[in-house]
């Protein structure tokens, strides 16, 4: 059945053959298709240079023949994220989350499921075009995509027992595979679990309940967030199953320092910088 027009984001763009073009796509209700534009090299009328990287578009995709690649007939721009490419670092973090997408993103699926992804992919692109990027924002923006595909870790309770994982002052332990915190009844020899602070955990909660366009408003300290990205990395690095492509030249752009060595119990921090209080009301 012939589709109607439905917006569209490029994931990921190829040149196939003498003039052709072949597309990931990311749709509001389908999820990831691949689409192959004929002509789509030598036909200005048609596409009009719609088809690169980060381009939201208006598309009319033919997908009639059972087991054959979906084509595209036409397709309309209607925004590229045109901050993403004079900019280095937004340029290899807005990359790296289309790879993410491309690699992990279902081919169907429940529609609310689809319509989430795809409105994150949007407006992750916008906020990345509008916002200065830095180890903070692409660390729980790697997180929020990951759970926008439905691979959201647990921080707060053990994933074998479902009780409380952190004392209090205590260190918290994390379990890559099991894909969350595992408390101290739960843990067996050769785990092999990341031990990280309480306050890393309680950040990376705050991170996954902001609004995604407030999420530059989280700020975490040097050592948490080093935490947080060794956690995120190998949780994402599990999933993912390969190293990205793009990954070494978002290192490059956007690097982030290696945690620190433990000492002793871990210290609390602050999860955000908060706002200056008035005289007298000064936090405990």
């Amino acid at each position: 059945m012939k589709s109607t027009p439905t917006p569209a984001l490029v994931l990921r763009a190829v040149d196939f053959g003498e003039s052709d073009r072949i597309l990931h796509l990311l749709l509001p209700d389908a999820g990831r298709v691949t689409a192959i534009a004929k002509g789509a090299r030598r036909s200005r009328r048609r596409f009009s240079g719609a088809l690169d990287l980060f381009q939201y578009l208006k598309v009319q995709i033919d997908r009639r023949r059972r087991g054959a690649m979906a084509r595209l007939d036409q397709a309309v721009l209607l925004h590229n994220f045109g901050a993403l490419r004079v900019d280095p670092s937004r340029f290899a973090l807005g990359c790296y989350l289309l790879e993410l997408l491309d690699r992990l993103a279902p081919e169907g699926g429940a529609r609310a499921d689809t319509r989430r992804l795809f409105g994150f992919a949007l407006a992750s692109l916008e906020l990345i075009s509008e916002r200065p990027v830095d180890g903070c924002l692409r660390t729980l923006l790697e997180l929020r995509a990951l759970d926008a595909l439905g691979l959201r870790p647990e921080f707060s309770r053990c994933v074998r027992c479902g009780r409380p994982a952190v004392a209090a002052g205590a260190a918290a332990l994390f379990h890559v595979a099991d894909g969350g915190t595992v408390c101290a009844s739960c843990t067996r020899e050769g785990d092999g679990c990341l031990r990280v602070h309480a306050g890393t955990l309680r950040a990376l909660e705050q991170g996954m309940r902001f609004d995604l366009s407030q999420l530059h408003r989280l700020v975490l300290p040097q050592e948490l967030l080093s935490e947080a990205r060794l956690l995120i990395g190998r949780f994402e690095r599990f999933h993912v199953g390969v190293e990205l492509r793009s990954r070494r030249f978002l290192e490059q752009r956007v690097p982030i320092a290696p945690p620190a060595a433990h000492r002793g119990a871990p210290r609390e921090k602050p999860i955000y910088s908060p706002p200056p209080r008035p005289p007298g009301q000064e936090s405990r």
